[in-house]
């Protein structure tokens, strides 16, 4: 590619350098095939022009998220692309759909909150930055849309952040598939909560990572047909079981070897286990232990893990006794036995090892020595037994050892599955695949071997998507594409896994002969694969060999391959385990076939290995892939370094450089129409003129420049290799002819500037010079002038002195004149005056003695008399209060008795229910003892009433003068023998009670009529306790009164106004929330001995009607509410016409009524129809209103006895209102506040009232969020279109121009303005309250602000100064909005978008660059975080005139900030968070009203011709 490309002096190109990979330079000098270079490193060096690449000098300064927009699509084009990206913190980065992350060794907590989530949540691919939430979301729409399964693969090699990027992925598809709980846990929790224990047995140390994973996975996530979770399952592949036995230094083994070294004592006891340094397994290596990790707490911590995956407290006992047993496996040394060849257990501690070991498996410990040092041969006619030797001894101990761990690792990775959960009937499946990136060290052994084969077929797989993906392009825009090359990698693979004739297969062969070796192994590969271009043998070896896979060549070591690949269980080994009387460890080794458990089978780990690595191929191919590549940007695994030649070797091995050659294949260079329009259309001005559209101004274009091998797309032009660079090159040409003229021009004008400035000097010089001759001349004028002023001024000086002398004399004379004769007059008028002050007073002494004489006589006789009234009320009080105790008691006693008689008649009415021929008898024998009963009532309240009468007229015979005392014993006998009188007749009413009980109880078992009667025996009994009731009332009422006049009596002085009526008592109202009778209750005597009141048929008759008419004034009232009966005065009829409804019927002081339900049900089916918005504000304007009228009139009953009045009494002799009167003058703010009293005026509310007013209050909490919520769901649409600015057509407009801030906004935001504008005459058309106006604009602008600042921050493409331009035009329309809605009803909504405002008012600056960081965040942006002003400085680019973004030394700045905050702080999201609260209270709806604007509405006219609804009148 770079052959074919025309450099020219001045090109920027990239060199290979052997430190960096990569650097760039400017061609200094073209000699044919060589090229002078000097590099921005400072060297110069000269390099053949085919090793040369050309460098984009237009990139933007913080790289593309996708590397397909690359102008240039070769290595160091994406090398430069990761680092740039890398060092502004955005570490994810696309190629296609293909997601490069770049590990960044520290916490970056925004990336990944749920937020972020809901960000990416059913966005388009490649709309937002690059996340691996995008990746996951694509997979889990694809799978629901399609119905096809996916499969999600992250590569890459150790420490690079395959394990968090594959929490992440599963973090996400919970988030999405929702949450299917299975014992407690989600089906991820679960998964992640089995990583520790994987990890425990599962992963090492290796040279790279410290905690690397020796094993591959694939996580299986299950769905159900409505997408949600439903199962999961863990696959796993390739577990490097000869690192159980063998370890190289400085790795380590397994980490649970570890783990159990480092338990608690009694573990270690019971284990029998020690220092690692102890055990041949763990001492292979010099490393024992990692930095930063305590073995002891990781045990418990797996311990612990292994609770919650599900696994008992026996099973994890057993588990680590296996571990242990391999351990104590690992020491058993072997010696010559006694005979030939045979061996036995070296010393004393090889033969507590082996005890050991059987007591750990609980195995017999003969057997174990035996099937280690032994082997059983089966032939037809007899059973041999053969000894081992101590090598071959050896050798069978550490198989054993290995597969015993193998069977450990797949029965933990089956338990785990088992407690997940799978799920059977599961529609779909999204697969996460975490498995070891391609391997490449000093020394590469068998494990390396199937390593990168699992990479090759990965390859192989990734190369066919990357070409269907190609493929798809192509077709998508409908261009040519048959004769493209698919660059594939099956010659590798057929190399190794070919069968027969491949590696693995004469791998396999070798393994079955006992006497392979080695070498002959190698030899057998050299011979085969001889001529083979993929195969090669090292010079200076002569076992090693060389396999050139994509990522390069990889040279093998032979030593261990065949021991390596054996995989065969010794039946010695099957049959002692599966004796072993633990259950657990036989389970492991379950029995074999008859005729297999007499003979070794020979497995192949290559072979097994090929299977499953063919059945993930298959699951992956089933699926639809999706592909995350990660990298690792340095080995000393921190922040902030990005080692070039270490990320390009790990592209490669990803397979990344492999896609580029694919797509370099075809065509690597894809601009959109108005982008190369926009690039090259300096190559052709004149071709663009005219009104033709982009894609023909694009066909001229090429056609002018003679460009040929290229591809016209729907969308798109498509060059081949090196095309792009050879019209860069011309492009150059022409900037550099424009950059000679312009310089031209610019000498000439600085030529011409020089010669004007000489010219205006001249001519100053000689304006200087004539200046100074005038002026001389001039003063010499100006001195003369002046001399004859000074002599005209003095000659008028001495004449006004003369003139002021002679006036002051004559004035002097003048004054003493007149102040003699004005003195003598002031003489006169004071005697005069001191006479009639004197005359004054003493007729005032005179008046005021006259005055004081007939206060005092008046005085006097106001103390007899009010002393001989309050006297004689005194003795009032004094009667009645003995009079209310005995009343009082009596009252008790009947309420007693009544309440029994009723228990036992409901009693006796359950129990002979079927009784009904005695009731007619039994009612008028029952009617007779009520009637008794009635007429004992009537008498007791007549003999009452009698002696109450008598006891006044005795108090009215005593004379006034005459003092009474305060104990009157005759009186006192004479109410106790009354007392005694009224106990015999309550006692004698005892008595026929209790007989008519009796006579109840006897005839109730005659007849099943008694049922009848009684029931109307117990309408009477309830019209007996609403007597009790009144009389209860009547009792208060006295007590009330007595009270009030011993208080009036005590307080009574000789100054203090006495009370001349008494107080009236106050309504009761009854529970239906009708009014008692009050003309009753006030012309009833006060006097009067209350006493209980039996109803009778016709009172419960006017009882019924009263309530059938309440029901129908009720639902009249409902029946015309429900309509729209719109607006008087800018109030609501609908909710004044409730509140004076709900007033005049007393409802808010009822115990009881249905009203207030029924008003909320109708409310609620108003409202169902949530979209229509003139229905929402004509409810919000009722309910705001009727909360405000109940908020002003209820009062809770409770508050008014807690807090004692202290207003003076109102005065009801004619002196005080007369003095009232006089205090009072009559005012028109007096008479607004009476009428305002009229219309709203407090009660004290009962519970349902109180009740009523908080379902109200939800109401419009609920109809508000309503409003706020449809406005918002109808503007989100529109403000995903504002946020980027239009592409205009560069056909007519390129040559005129391309800022959209110099023209109109688009229709979008004229279709925010008319949504706004909609619902403003909507909540004005219904008069809602302003303050709620207020709050749903104040809350739908912050909306706004949330969206189009979050869509800046995730969109690279809005970062830009003509989106800037554009989104600022929309802005200002809004701002001119609210200047027309007012602040009555905009409020503060225009404040609410402070953070789009200084973020857009940031990218439209020119200049960034000059501008400091105290600038930006004190003057600019003084609202925004550090990570917002990071984020738009770095994904900054100017398309219209390539401004720059701000400097390096700000970012830098803004970068060590965010580091400080991002160890300080928890989480540093730069996003916004909408706030969906309600934002008012009751109160401040409240106060936003009055209650003198509702005194001139008028209530529903349909109300008022019903007669019920004239008091609405009043």
């Amino acid at each position: 590619m770079a052959a074919t490309v025309s450099l020219v002096v001045g090109s920027l190109v990239w060199v290979e350098d052997p430190d960096e990979a990569w650097v760039d330079g400017e061609v200094l000098e073209v000699n044919s095939e060589d090229i002078k270079v000097l590099c921005t490193s400072g060297k110069t060096v000269v390099v053949k022009a085919s090793n040369v690449y050309p460098k984009d000098a237009e990139a933007p300064p913080c790289g593309v998220d996708d590397m397909t927009k690359l102008a240039y699509l070769h290595e160091p084009g994406v090398l430069e692309n990761l680092r740039s990206r890398y060092d502004i913190n955005e570490i994810y980065t696309y190629t296609g759909n293909i997601l490069i992350a770049v590990n960044p060794f520290r916490k970056l907590p925004h990336l990944y909150d749920s937020h972020m989530m809901a960000q990416y949540k059913g966005a388009a691919f490649g709309e937002l930055s690059p996340h691996p939430f995008a990746v996951a979301d694509a997979a889990y729409r694809q799978m629901i849309n399609e119905g096809i399964s996916q499969s999600i693969l992250v590569s890459g090699e150790s420490g690079a952040g395959k394990t968090e990027s594959t929490k992440l992925l599963m973090r996400y598809l919970a988030y999405m598939g929702g949450r299917a709980v299975a014992e407690g846990r989600t089906v991820e929790q679960q998964v992640l909560e089995s990583n520790p224990v994987l990890e425990a047995f599962g992963n090492a140390k290796t040279v790279r990572n410290n905690n690397s994973s020796r094993f591959g996975k694939f996580v299986e996530i299950q769905f159900d047909q409505s997408g949600r979770i439903s199962g999961a399952a863990i696959r796993t592949y390739l577990l490097e079981r000869s690192r159980v036995c063998q370890v190289s230094d400085p790795e380590r083994n397994y980490h649970c070897f570890y783990m159990l070294c480092a338990a608690p004592s009694e573990d270690i006891q019971r284990y029998k286990v020690g220092n690692p340094r102890t055990f041949h397994y763990l001492n292979q290596s010099n490393c024992y232990e990692l930095d930063g990790v305590d073995d002891s707490k990781e045990y418990i911590a797996t311990r612990r893990a292994m609770d919650i995956v599900g696994m008992s407290t026996d099973e994890q006992d057993a588990i680590f006794r296996v571990v242990a047993a391999i351990l104590h496996l690992g020491n058993i040394e072997f010696a010559k036995g006694k005979e030939i060849d045979s061996s036995m257990p070296k010393d004393d501690k090889s033969w507590f090892h082996l005890r050991t070991a059987a007591e750990l498996l609980k195995c017999d410990e003969k057997l174990l020595e035996d099937s280690l040092c032994k082997r059983v041969i089966v032939t037809r006619d007899e059973t041999i037994t053969k000894w081992l030797d101590p090598e071959s001894a050896a050798t069978s101990r550490d198989a054993l050892a290995k597969i015993v761990y193998s069977r450990l690792f797949d029965w933990l990775v089956d338990k785990i599955n088992s407690s997940i959960g799978q799920d059977p009937d599961s529609k779909f499946l999204i697969g996460v695949l975490d498995i070891y990136g391609f391997e490449s060290f000093k020394t590469n052994s068998f494990e390396q071997f199937c390593i990168n084969l699992t990479n090759e077929k990965l390859q192989q797989h990734f190369n066919q998507h990357v070409f269907k993906m190609e493929q798809e392009e192509y077709t998508k825009e409908e261009i040519n594409w048959s004769y493209i090359d698919f660059i594939d990698n099956q010659d590798v693979l057929d190399l190794i896994e070919k069968k027969p004739g491949g590696i693995i297969a004469l791998l396999d062969e070798a393994c079955m002969f006992p006497r392979s070796t080695n070498e002959t192994f190698a030899q057998k590969l050299y011979q085969t694969f001889k001529n083979h271009k993929r195969f090669s043998k090292p010079k200076l070896s002569r076992s090693d060999f060389t396999i050139c896979h994509y990522a390069g060549d990889v040279t093998y070591q032979t030593e261990l391959f065949l021991d390596k690949n054996k995989d065969y269980v010794v039946a010695e080994h099957q049959a002692l385990l599966s004796a072993s009387k633990c259950p657990f460890v036989s389970s492991l080794f379950p029995p074999l076939a008859e005729e297999s458990s007499k003979t070794s089978k020979f497995s192949s780990i290559g072979s097994r290995f090929k299977q499953q690595l063919q059945a993930l191929l298959e699951t992956l191919s089933s699926s639809e892939p999706h592909y995350i590549r990660c990298v690792k940007p340095n080995n000393l695994l921190k922040p902030s370094i990005f080692e070039s030649k270490n990320v390009l070797q790990q592209l490669r091995c990803g397979g990344v450089m492999e896609a580029i050659r694919i797509s370099c294949a075809g065509y690597p260079t894809r601009k959109p129409f108005y982008e190369f329009a926009e690039r090259f259309s300096i190559l052709a001005p004149e071709v663009l003129d005219g009104s033709s559209d982009e894609v023909t101004a694009c066909k001229r274009l090429l056609k002018k420049v003679g460009l040929e091998g290229y591809q016209i797309g729907k969308t798109k032009i498509f060059l081949r290799a090196g095309q792009m660079a050879e019209l860069d090159a011309r492009r150059s040409e022409v900037l550099g002819r424009s950059a000679s003229i312009i310089q031209r021009k610019v000498r000439s004008y600085l030529a011409r500037r020089s010669f004007v400035l000489l010219r205006l000097s001249a001519i100053r010089i000689q304006s200087v010079c004539r200046g100074d001759l005038t002026r001389k001349i001039y003063e010499g004028i100006r001195r003369e002038a002046a001399c004859l002023r000074i002599q005209r001024d003095l000659r008028g000086h001495l004449a006004r002195k003369a003139y002021k002398e002679l006036c002051s004399s004559a004035v002097s004379i003048q004054t003493g004149m007149r102040g003699m004769a004005a003195r003598n007059e002031l003489r006169f008028r004071r005697q005069t005056r001191a006479a009639i002050k004197i005359q004054s007073q003493c007729r005032k002494y005179l008046a005021r003695l006259h005055y004081l004489k007939l206060k005092k006589a008046a005085i006097t006789t106001q103390c007899a008399w009010r002393g001989r009234v309050a006297r004689k009320e005194l003795r009032k009080l004094k009667m009645a209060a003995r009079e209310t105790g005995a009343l009082q008691a009596a009252k008790n006693k009947l309420e007693k008795q009544v309440e029994e008689l009723t228990w036992r008649l409901q009693l006796e009415r359950r129990m002979r229910v079927d009784m009904e021929e005695a009731k007619t008898q039994e009612n008028a024998k029952l009617q007779s003892a009520l009637e008794d009963m009635q007429h004992q009532f009537k008498e007791t309240k007549e003999l009452l009433r009698k002696e109450h009468e008598a006891a006044k007229m005795a108090a009215e015979v005593v004379p006034v003068i005459q003092e009474v005392p305060v104990v009157d014993h005759e009186m006192l006998e004479k109410l106790t023998s009354e007392n005694e009188s009224l106990k015999e007749l309550v006692s004698s009413l005892e008595k026929k009670i209790d007989e008519t009980e009796k006579k109840f109880e006897e005839t109730s078992k005659i007849s099943e009529e008694r049922l009848k009667q009684a029931l109307e025996a117990e309408s009477k009994i309830i019209q007996l306790k609403t007597a009790m009731n009144s009389l209860e009332e009547k009792i208060i009422d006295m007590e009330s009164e007595n009270k009030f006049l011993r208080q009036q009596n005590v307080s009574s002085t000789a100054v203090r106004k006495s009370f001349e009526h008494p107080p009236i008592p106050p309504m009761q109202s009854l529970d239906n929330g009708h009014l008692g009778d009050e003309e009753t209750r006030l012309n009833e005597p006060l006097s009067s001995t209350p006493s209980k009141k039996f109803g009778t048929e016709s009172d419960v008759k006017l009882k019924r009607s009263q309530l059938d008419r309440q029901h129908e004034n009720v639902d009249a009232l409902i029946s015309c509410v429900s309509k729209n009966i719109g607006f008087n005065h800018g109030k609501p009829v609908a909710a004044f016409t409730i509140y004076k409804c709900l007033l005049h019927w007393k409802s808010f002081e009822a115990e009881r009524t249905s009203v207030f339900d029924r008003l909320i049900q109708l409310i609620g089916s108003c409202i169902e129809n949530e979209d229509s918005n003139d229905q929402m504000a004509y409810w919000l304007s009722n309910t705001s209103t009727l909360l405000f009228l109940l908020q002003r009139s209820l009062k809770s009953a409770g508050s008014t006895g807690a807090t004692p009045s202290r207003k003076p009494p109102t005065p009801t002799s004619l002196f005080g209102r007369m003095t009232m009167g006089f205090r009072s003058s009559p005012s028109s703010n007096n008479l607004a506040a009476a009428a305002a009293l009229a219309v709203v005026r407090q009660v004290d509310a009962k519970y349902p009232a109180l009740l009523f007013m908080q379902q109200v209050a939800a109401y419009v909490e609920k109809i508000y969020g309503i409003i706020r919520d449809n406005l918002k769901k109808e503007l989100h649409s529109l403000l995903n279109l504002c946020i980027q600015a239009p592409r205009t057509s560069k056909g007519g407009v390129l040559r005129s121009g391309r800022s959209f801030g110099k023209e109109s906004p688009s229709t979008h935001w004229q279709n925010i303005i008319d949504g706004l504008n909609t619902l403003l005459c909507t909540l004005k058309e219904n008069f809602v309250p302003p303050v709620l106006v207020q709050k749903i604009f104040t809350q739908t602008f912050s909306y706004i602000n949330v969206q189009l600042f979050n869509s800046l921050l995730l969109r690279r493409e809005c970062c830009t100064f003509s989106n800037g331009e554009y989104v600022k035009a929309g802005l200002a329309e809004l701002e001119l909005w609210c200047c027309q809605a007012k602040e009555e009803y905009a409020g503060l909504s225009w404040d609410e978008l402070k953070h789009i405002r200084q973020a857009v008012g940031f990218l439209v600056i020119h200049q960034k660059y000059r501008i400091s960081y105290d600038e930006i965040t004190n003057d600019l942006c003084p609202i925004l975080s550090v990570q917002q002003l990071y984020r738009i400085c770095t994904l900054y680019w100017d398309d219209n005139y390539n401004t720059r973004s701000v400097s390096p030394h700000v970012i830098s700045s803004m970068r060590v900030l965010m580091t400080e905050d991002s160890n300080n702080a928890e989480s540093s999201s730069f996003l916004l968070d909408d706030n969906s609260s309600i934002p008012f209270s009751v109160d401040d709806l409240s106060n936003s009203m009055q209650e003198k604007d509702f005194i001139d509405v008028k209530p529903a006219e349909e109300l008022l011709e019903n007669p019920a609804f004239q008091f609405l009148l009043e």
